[in-house]
């Protein structure tokens, strides 16, 4: 058996953790991902008191081999995409540790606080103004994209060649 790289021992450290000690309502597939460290499912569910109390959402994370230099790509799949001003409806998110404020220090379960948080402070449940173009046009990739963050419900879209969206 070969011995486990830098970023296979940090997955599998991150694995432990979030199976021991999972944020609340928040659960991982530790069979798939124990498979395949590099593709992980999440699961979550709605904070009571919240706009999502009780919806049930997946997450997909793919590590490169450079993780946890480089972020995870991280995006919603399944049925249930949340309805929110940072989430498209292809799944994608619009958060910034996710891309220009990722930082090693950051973890798996780090991410999955900070997207229940975004979920739980949304005051009404929409789209993201540019949905459509963006669903139609962006790479599947969500890393692909460059986004300009600005508050958080404050979405100003100005796409360009260089695939770019402002959140």
């Amino acid at each position: 058996m070969a011995a486990m790289s830098p970023s296979e021992r940090r997955l599998q450290k991150e694995l432990m953790s979030l199976m021991k000690e999972p944020p609340p309502g928040v659960t991982v597939d530790g069979d798939q991902a124990s498979q395949n460290l590099t593709l992980w499912t999440i699961h979550m569910e709605g904070v009571p008191g919240t706009l999502y109390e009780g919806e049930k959402f997946e997450l997909q994370f793919k590590f490169t081999n450079k993780y946890p230099f480089d972020s995870p790509e991280v995006t919603f799949i399944g049925n249930n995409i949340p309805v929110h001003p940072h989430v498209y409806s292809n799944g994608h998110i619009c958060l910034s540790i996710l891309t220009d404020d990722w930082s090693p220090a950051l973890s798996v379960q780090s991410v999955c606080l900070s997207i229940v948080s975004m979920l739980s402070s949304c005051k009404e449940k929409k789209r993201p103004p540019d949905n459509s173009f963006y669903v139609k046009t962006c790479n599947k990739n969500p890393k692909k994209t460059k986004w300009w963050y600005h508050g958080m419900y404050d979405l100003i879209i100005i796409i360009t060649n260089v695939e770019s969206i402002n959140c």
